[in-house]
C-alpha cells in the first residue's frame, strides 16, 4: 500500500485478549499485529478486553479499532463489540453487529444458508432440555457435536460410532450450560478454508493434519500440519469453492474479512461449516497463508484489513 499517509488512520487500538475460550489464541494474534502496524508507522497500541476498550472509548482516546478479540462471552466476534463501536462512531475491522452476529452461531448460519439453497451439512440444534443421544440417532453416524458459539475447535467432539457417544455426552454436559449445541453430520472427506479480503476470495488451502483430525492442537501448537495451496488442481473447483465460499459470506451480513470453513466430501461437493469474522493471524494461521500465495506479506495484509476501515472521504 505504497503512499499511503500512516498519520491518518490516527490512534488504533489492536484489540485482542479478553476472557473468551480463545483468550490466548487471541493474544498471539494481537501481538502479531500489533508489532506488523507499528513496523509500517501506525501509532498502534495493545488493548486487552472489552472493559479496557470501554475506557479508552469514554476518553475519546483512540480513533480506529483492529479486532483480533477472537469468540464470544467476552470476545470481539458475537456483535457485542461490533454493537458498542458502533454507539462510539468508532471505525473498526471486519464485519458489523448482524454479520458478527450471525456468524458467531453456527446454527442461525446454517439455517441463512438453507433457507439460501447453500449446502451445509443436515444437522439438529440441541436446546436445554432437548436428548443429544437422540439427536445423533437421527443424524446418524459419523456426526459431529459441539457449541453452537465457540470457536477454535473449542468443545469438539466426533461420534464415530456407539463406543463414541459416552465421551460426546460428558464433553456436551461442560458446555451445555453456556446455550444451545449443534449436532451435525460429519463429511467425511478433506477440510478446507478459505479467507476473504474485501469482496476477494484468496485461493483456498487444503488442511491436511498429521493426525487424524484438525484438532486445537494441530491448529495452533503442531508443526507437522500440511497447508496445501490452493487447495484443488482443479481451476474450475478452485473457482467454484471461492465462489461458494464468497456468497456464504455475503449471505450472513459479512464483510471486510473473514474466513470460510468447508469440507469437501469424497464426490467432489462442498459443504459449509462456519464463518470466522475475526480470523487467528498467528504463525499457524491460515488467513496469512492465503495472502502470502498472493504475494501479500503480513504486514501489507495488516494494513489491507485496517484500511478497509475508512471512510471513503478519508476518515
Amino acid at each position: 500500500m505504497n503512499g499511503l499517509d500512516m498519520g491518518r488512520f490516527g490512534r488504533v487500538a489492536v484489540l485482542m485478549g479478553g476472557t473468551s475460550s480463545e483468550r490466548e489464541v487471541s493474544l498471539d494474534s494481537g501481538r502479531n499485529v500489533l508489532e506488523a502496524l507499528r513496523a509500517e508507522g501506525v501509532d498502534a497500541i495493545a488493548v486487552d478486553g472489552i472493559p479496557a476498550l470501554l475506557a479508552l472509548l469514554a476518553e475519546r482516546a483512540i480513533d480506529r479499532v483492529f479486532n483480533v478479540l477472537h469468540g464470544s462471552r467476552g470476545g470481539g466476534e458475537d456483535g457485542v463489540v461490533q454493537g458498542l463501536l458502533t454507539a462510539y462512531q468508532v471505525p473498526f475491522t471486519g464485519s458489523d453487529v448482524l454479520g458478527s452476529a450471525l456468524s458467531m452461531d453456527k446454527i442461525r448460519s446454517k439455517q441463512v444458508w438453507q433457507a439460501l439453497g447453500l449446502p451445509t451439512p443436515e444437522f439438529r440444534r440441541i436446546g436445554a432440555d432437548d436428548d443429544i443421544a437422540a439427536a445423533i440417532a437421527a443424524i446418524g453416524y459419523p456426526a459431529i457435536v459441539k457449541p453452537a458459539c465457540e470457536g477454535s475447535s473449542v468443545g469438539v467432539a466426533r461420534v464415530l460410532g456407539p463406543a463414541d457417544l459416552a465421551a460426546a455426552l460428558a464433553l456436551a454436559e461442560r458446555y451445555r450450560a453456556q446455550g444451545d449445541l449443534l449436532v451435525e453430520r460429519l463429511i467425511e472427506g478433506g477440510e478446507y478454508t478459505v479467507a476473504i479480503l474485501g469482496r476477494q476470495a484468496l485461493p483456498s488451502i487444503r488442511i491436511v493434519p498429521a493426525g487424524e483430525y484438525y484438532d486445537y492442537h494441530a491448529k495452533y501448537v503442531a508443526d507437522d500440519t500440511r497447508y496445501l495451496c490452493p487447495g484443488l488442481d482443479d481451476p474450475a473447483a478452485e473457482t467454484a469453492i471461492g465462489d461458494l465460499s464468497r456468497r456464504a459470506f455475503e449471505a450472513l451480513g459479512c464483510s471486510g474479512w473473514g474466513r470460510v470453513d468447508l469440507m469437501r466430501d469424497r464426490a467432489g461437493n462442498a459443504w459449509l461449516l462456519e464463518v470466522n469474522t475475526a480470523p487467528g493471524m498467528t504463525s499457524h494461521s491460515l488467513v496469512p497463508k492465503a495472502a502470502a500465495a498472493v504475494a501479500i506479506d503480513f504486514r501489507q495484509l495488516c494494513l489491507r484489513i485496517l484500511a478497509d476501515t475508512m471512510s471513503e472521504d478519508g476518515r
